[in-house]
């Protein structure tokens, strides 16, 4: 029994194909189904059912399955040892970014990281938080950079940052005239969100309440992508969104003129780090939470009294 045969078992269990799962570790798919049947040959079990499409998983596999990801997490918590004893911080990490920080947090701190860490190899993508999360247990990711908290069994939290939510709302609207508002000055059917799926909307659904508040019928109902258009929306249509601190970081004085603060405690979002409970590459971890810090506004990190804003 090698590493690599459990590594290869564990492809085709996220994959449920074994040439998907051999083009994802790199090796032909005669060569990876090879490894898989000399473990099975060792082992006197079958690990998969091979007569079904898509591959299943036997039970006695899942369970071989379970302990190999322990394994694999075990043997690369010693490499993981082994560099940060030599102060080297090398290897591959998946990351995977929420719409909503992308944009505004990976361009102050990525060209850094990756000059002072050269021997990692960053692959980041963009997706929602339940796609992260999903990823990180089925070992599609090694990191998420989300906003929490979450509270998702297996999943660890490592908070980074707290950025408060303000909201930007257009001169027509009574929000304007006030210096602090309350989330009930809100009127839901002015409030512009993102689509269902990101974890900012759930955020502002429970600061504003929308769930219990019956909200009628509009003419007209929109749900955007991104909040670039949320904040063209406003700017261009009137009404009301809700944004995070870094989205408003580089405002010229005319939308930082449409921003208004809520009440102290102002409510914020936790930002963070997430990983699966075996993930090894702590070296990596560390490395990137203090690029993260280094990189935003110090204010963001300051303690203070935090209203955190639950993301479900």
């Amino acid at each position: 029994m090698t590493i690599t045969q459990l590594e290869y078992v564990i492809a085709v269990e996220n994959h449920r194909n074994f040439v998907q799962a051999a083009d994802s570790c790199f090796v032909t798919q005669p060569t990876l189904s090879m490894q898989i049947q000399k473990l099975e040959d060792e082992l006197g079990v079958k690990i998969f059912d091979r007569s079904r499409q898509p591959v299943v998983t036997t039970q006695i596999g899942l369970e071989i399955i379970q302990q190999a990801r322990i394994t694999i997490a075990e043997f690369y918590k010693i490499k993981d040892a082994v560099n940060s004893g030599k102060h080297d911080v090398t290897g591959e990490v998946r990351l995977g970014v929420i719409p909503t920080i992308a944009p505004y947090l990976l361009p102050l701190f990525l060209a850094s990281f990756l000059e002072k860490y050269p021997n990692v190899e960053l692959k980041i993508k963009e997706l929602t938080t339940d796609r992260i999360v999903h990823g990180l247990k089925n070992d599609d990711f090694d990191l998420g950079l989300i906003a929490t908290p979450l509270q998702q069994p297996n999943i660890v939290e490592y908070p980074i940052f707290y950025e408060e939510l303000v909201l930007y709302v257009s001169k027509e609207n009574a929000i304007y005239q006030k210096k602090y508002a309350i989330s009930e000055d809100i009127n839901p059917k002015e409030l512009w969100l993102l689509e269902e799926g990101h974890c900012l909307r759930s955020q502002i659904e429970n600061l504003c309440e929308l769930k219990r508040k019956s909200i009628g019928r509009n003419q007209f109902e929109y749900q955007a992508g991104s909040l670039e258009t949320l904040r063209k929306m406003v700017e261009r249509n009137q009404g009301i969104t809700i944004l995070p601190e870094l989205a408003t970081m580089d405002f010229d004085e005319d939308r930082l003129n449409l921003i208004r603060h809520f009440k102290s405690p102002a409510p914020v979002r936790e930002v963070s780090l997430v990983a699966h409970k075996n993930f090894a590459k702590m070296g990596i971890l560390k490395a990137l939470k203090e690029s993260i810090l280094e990189a935003i506004p110090k204010e963001l990190t300051v303690e203070k009294k935090r209203n955190i804003i639950e993301v479900a």
